[in-house]
């Protein structure tokens, strides 16, 4: 009862917060803030003083939460226990100025940060999902999920994913089980039931990876990636479904190369693909964020800002540097710096930021002001 209690007043904080942001007048740095998205490691914030830094500055809008740090190969990054959970996302709510997207990638199956051995419950894969077909068993996994997230204090999952299952043997969607189907339909229904799931207890959704990824052959996290010669346009359709049925949560774009939807940049970095396919061909109002930013797909072929510069250009809101390819505990600052200097030079216009800001803050005070309501 006590630990309810705490999480409804911290909840309450929460949507003050928020309101209380959109009615003052914002800098400029503190619109770039909120266009990005890190991750740190260290289980409690006296762990994590960089980042700590950057709440103090207001140049974050959101973290993403890991279990595994990669580059050092070891366990316990973020998450070691529920209670021990519970307590740094609070930590990190009580800190921010603004109410952070607290993110984490808990798809299901193999994708799944808050693993069964750390005390949380077992989840089904997408794939299994979708074999079984029956969308009362996905809404209650999904509200299984969201529960275990509420509790937690994370409002932001990275799923469901979306990707139809071209290429079963794809390294990192089919060969994972992270795909629904290879099924339009079958996709569509399992993704609209798991994000009601998520929604039954007010947690944000992600669709991704725009504008799919289920045919390529290699992995972004490690290689150029070009699917110019495997994608199909049917890979659009349960976007399309989503987004004409009012779906306004996150859709996050892919570092994948499609000659047929830009001969020069990957989705990611392309305003033809987030701009004018997603947006004003597919009808998409909310915010869209990029996959991490520090994937070899990006860094083996970008310097960084250039990398930045292209993906506002295209279209993305969030930046996310997930610090987990490759760690620098400075990247916030340097982004925000980069971003600040391209506008300066005119290279990105305020007005630009503007509009990611106005659709960030928007997510935020719908989602995160309507449990307290």
């Amino acid at each position: 009862m006590r630990t309810t209690l705490a999480l409804l007043l911290l909840v309450a904080l929460q949507a003050t917060s928020v309101r209380a942001e959109a009615q003052r007048a914002p800098s400029l740095d503190v619109k770039i803030g909120q266009m990005i998205m890190v991750g740190f490691r260290g289980t409690t914030l006296a762990r994590a003083p960089d980042l700590v830094r950057d709440l103090d500055a207001e140049r974050i809008g959101g973290v993403v939460l890991f279990d595994y740090d990669v580059p050092t190969r070891t366990s316990g990054r973020n998450i070691t226990s529920p209670e021990q959970l519970r307590s740094l996302t609070s930590e990190l709510q009580q800190k921010a100025r603004t109410p952070l997207f607290i993110a984490i990638d808990q798809e299901g199956g193999t994708v799944n940060r808050l693993k069964a051995k750390y005390g949380f419950p077992e989840t089904p894969s997408a794939a299994s999902l979708g074999r079984l077909d029956n969308t009362d068993s996905t809404f209650h996994a999904a509200a299984r999920t969201a529960e275990t997230l509420q509790t937690a204090g994370v409002n932001l999952d990275f799923a469901p994913v979306v990707d139809l299952n071209i290429n079963p043997d794809n390294p990192v969607i089919g060969g994972l089980e992270r795909s629904f189907s290879a099924d339009p339909r079958i996709v569509t229904a399992q993704a609209a039931e798991t994000i009601r799931g998520l929604h039954a207890r007010n947690i944000i959704a992600t669709i991704k990876h725009f504008p799919g990824h289920g045919s390529s052959t290699t992995d972004t996290h490690k290689d150029f990636t070009d699917i110019t010669r495997t994608w199909k346009t049917i890979e659009l359709e349960p976007y399309r479904s989503l987004i004409r049925d009012g779906y306004e949560d996150f859709v996050m774009t892919a570092h994948v190369f499609n000659a047929k939807l830009d001969p020069r940049y990957p989705a990611t970095l392309s305003h033809s693909i987030v701009t004018e396919l997603l947006r004003d061909s597919l009808g998409f109002r909310g915010p869209v964020i990029s996959d991490d930013m520090q994937m070899q797909a990006i860094t083996a072929l970008y310097e960084l800002k250039t990398a930045i510069r292209l993906a506002i250009d295209a279209g993305v809101d969030i930046l996310l540097f997930a610090n987990n390819s490759a760690y620098d505990p400075h990247i916030a600052r340097k982004a925000a710096s980069i971003i600040r200097e391209l506008v300066s030079e005119g290279a990105v216009t305020q007005g630009r930021i503007d509009s990611s800001y106005r659709r960030i803050m928007q997510l935020k005070q719908r989602r995160l002001t309507r449990a307290s309501s």
